[in-house]
């Protein structure tokens, strides 16, 4: 599908997306950014102004979304308050006019998938957020959908019940046989479920990759920015080039980049320019190089994340603690001064113009 438009604003545009069978695709970014309205194109909630939708080689653009054999769950669980669990479930299969038996073990098999069978007889409000969750769940998959569509499902639970369903869905994924789009603003959840991760900004598709990919090689500084927490540090640099060899120029430091790096550059005939360095907290390692004054030190039982100033900007380093002595990370509180660096292999290197990755 190529776009959809809301009034004067197009949601989604130029949409070109292929998503393998029996995959699941995560579909990433900020509120109003069009991933709710790409899932409900998806779905046949709404309609592209431009653009086909197909589902293998069977055209669904215009085809109702009663008959595109899609699942679909929402943040709000949409369950009816006043039937029982068992009916919640079944509902959708008793409106088709199946037969009775043929409800009653197939709502039987999908409480049993999905852990509800002791709660067939009660009714939404008696349920905890994950339990109704599930339901909503079990009347989304009970007609076997081609495609599962999820929107922030989970949105709605604590914590505590987000990682147990995360848990859930990885274990439901492995007993189905469907494809699965799954919408969210939490890149927690886009990389631990996700196959492959779309990552949207205003209607646009930013970049499509697995949830190595989109962390370890971001196509912008948009990208690099989203993915990551705390986010990644971005510093205005120099790339420079001597011998052959790529380096950049930060704080009156030079530091070569790795040869994978080198490759990459190289290929592209990237010429010397100011740039946007990248550089993740969790590679920033204590050692000679930059020196910055600690202004808050949040210690995170296994590591400490520090904001520092250095370099005329807030810079924040994640350290982990597991092999230091109590003075070492007392060393670490605020106030007190910190030398550190990092190696070339973990930088990011970004046209200053255009935000775009010149590695890519």
């Amino acid at each position: 599908m190529n776009k959809k438009e809301k009034k004067d604003v197009i949601a989604v545009n130029h949409f070109n997306l292929e998503i393998p069978d029996g995959k699941l695709i995560g579909l990433l970014g900020p509120s109003g950014c069009g991933k709710s309205t790409a899932l409900y194109l998806l779905c046949g909630l709404i309609k592209p102004t431009e653009g086909k939708i197909f589902f293998g080689e069977d055209e669904v653009t215009n085809l109702p979304a009663e008959n595109r054999g899609v699942g679909l769950v929402f943040q709000n669980y949409a369950l009816y308050p006043n039937m029982s669990v068992y009916k919640n479930i079944a509902f959708s299969l008793e409106i088709r006019g199946m037969k009775k038996a043929e409800v009653h073990k197939k709502v039987k098999e999908t409480a049993k998938l999905l852990g509800l069978e002791e709660v067939l007889d009660r009714r939404p409000k008696d349920l905890s957020g994950g339990q109704r969750q599930r339901v909503a769940i079990g009347n989304a998959i009970i007609r076997n959908p081609k495609i599962l569509l999820m929107d922030e499902p989970l949105s709605n639970l604590d914590a505590k019940l987000r990682n147990q369903m995360r848990a859930e869905i990885i274990l439901l994924r492995q007993q189905l046989d469907t494809t699965f789009v799954y919408v969210t603003h939490d890149q927690t959840e886009a990389m631990t479920l996700g196959d492959r991760i779309v990552i949207m900004k205003d209607g646009f598709i930013q970049q499509i990759g697995t949830p190595q990919e989109v962390f370890n090689h971001p196509y912008n500084l948009f990208v690099a920015e989203f993915i990551g927490s705390p986010k990644m540090n971005i510093f205005d640099a120099k790339l420079v080039k001597a011998d052959g060899k790529y380096a950049v120029e930060l704080g009156g430091n030079t530091i070569e980049l790795s040869e994978e790096k080198q490759a990459a550059l190289a290929k592209n005939d990237v010429a010397e320019q100011e740039i946007k360095l990248g550089v993740r907290p969790e590679h920033i390692v204590l050692e000679n190089g930059f020196e910055g004054k600690v202004d808050v030190s949040e210690m995170m039982g296994s590591s400490v994340h520090l904001h520092v100033t250095a370099l005329d900007r807030d810079v924040v380093m994640v350290v982990s603690t597991m092999n230091m002595t109590g003075a070492e990370v007392a060393a670490l509180s605020n106030g007190n001064k910190v030398n550190f660096s990092f190696p070339g292999h973990v930088c990011h290197v970004f046209s200053k113009e255009t935000g775009i990755n010149l590695e890519a």
